[in-house]
């Protein structure tokens, strides 16, 4: 029961995670200046710091220093990162905001319209962006300095075209396209992010000596 409990929490701040970036990805769509798009997003990650919610791509790199079980966590994150991203997507489509459908699909088929390894290398270096944002939130003291990581670090990887797979989650549901190849790209996006934060993740761990603490 104590288990239940533990995942059902994982699940339900997964789902507040996903609903937040689903935002932030409104706030993108919605903005025709990609640059401030990409600004205005970063609001979605900076809740989920904030709030300390449980997004994928801000935890997979913290499976070095957690013991085994953190794969539940992580895999049930995962689980309602989609769950709210696919809300969000699908309520937006019911509203007036359906003018940007098509900007949506337009930014899907560009995704799905590479090829499997470009998908892979993109994602990982988004996966190494958030790492780097989320982790430098953690153990960054000054409220100006943790601001300014995570919106420097979410406007880098959209402006760049890196693939984030919760991000995409909330495109692909608002643009309604959803395949078996949409679901291969994103276990390759999630694949992906997930090597990039544990490759930076481990040279952070080895060559710093200010080890950060498990993840509780």
């Amino acid at each position: 029961m104590k288990n239940v409990k533990k995942y059902l929490e994982f699940i339900v701040k997964g789902i507040y995670a996903g609903i937040m970036i689903g935002m932030g990805g409104v706030a993108y769509l919605a903005i025709p200046n990609k640059i401030v798009g990409s600004c205005i997003f970063s609001i979605g990650l900076l809740t989920v710091c904030m709030y300390s919610l449980n997004l994928y791509t801000g935890k997979i790199g913290y499976i070095l220093v957690n013991k085994i079980d953190y794969i539940f966590e992580l895999l049930f994150s995962l689980i309602g990162n989609f769950i709210g991203t696919f809300v969000v997507g699908n309520v937006m489509r019911l509203t007036r905001y359906g003018a940007y459908i098509e900007t949506a699909q337009n930014i899907v088929n560009i995704k799905l319209n590479d090829n499997i390894l470009s998908i892979l290398i993109l994602s990982i270096f988004c996966g190494i962006i958030m790492y780097i944002a989320v982790n430098n939130y953690k153990k960054e003291t000054s409220d100006i300095g943790k601001y300014i990581i995570i919106v420097m670090g979410v406007m880098a990887f959209i402006l760049c075209g890196f693939e984030h797979c919760v991000a995409n989650m909330f495109y692909f549901s608002i643009a309604g396209i959803w395949n078996i190849k949409v679901f291969l790209y994103l276990l390759v996006m999630i694949l992906g992010n997930s090597i990039g934060s544990i490759i930076i993740a481990f040279f952070y761990n080895k060559f710093n000596k200010k080890y950060l603490p498990a993840e509780k």
